[in-house]
């Protein structure tokens, strides 16, 4: 088995400390930043998601097609990178025109994480 390398997400891009971090429930490795959310209007399996364009600490799922609420999506599921937890999924094909905008984004799900105020 090998090493596990983590990436720990303690600044915004401009230096300045971050005002928070969402992490995994289970173990509290860093996923993302909250200053990084792009919308909260979305819904997952447990309730609240939220979407991002950029995630870490994570390791995906195989490709899977899902009928959502916006219609049918190929999918794969993101689990924490530490502790193989689910954590929500990411978007690879959206087969309506209006839904293309989500492909490569993530939706992390407010029920499995923690945040963490800095």
């Amino acid at each position: 088995m090998g090493l596990l390398f983590v990436e720990v997400l303690p600044r915004h891009r401009d230096g300045a400390p971050a005002a928070a971090v969402l992490k995994c429930r289970r173990c509290r490795v860093d996923a993302a930043s909250a200053d990084a959310i792009l919308s909260r209007d979305f819904r997952g399996r447990s309730g609240r998601a939220y979407l991002f364009d950029h995630v870490v600490n994570i390791s995906l799922g195989p490709n899977e097609d899902r009928y959502l609420m916006t219609g049918l999506h190929t999918v794969k599921d993101i689990y924490c990178s530490c502790c193989q937890q689910l954590l929500g999924w990411r978007y690879e094909k959206a087969y309506e025109e209006s839904e293309k905008y989500k492909e490569g984004k993530f939706i992390l799900e407010k029920a499995r994480m923690w945040k963490e105020a800095r």
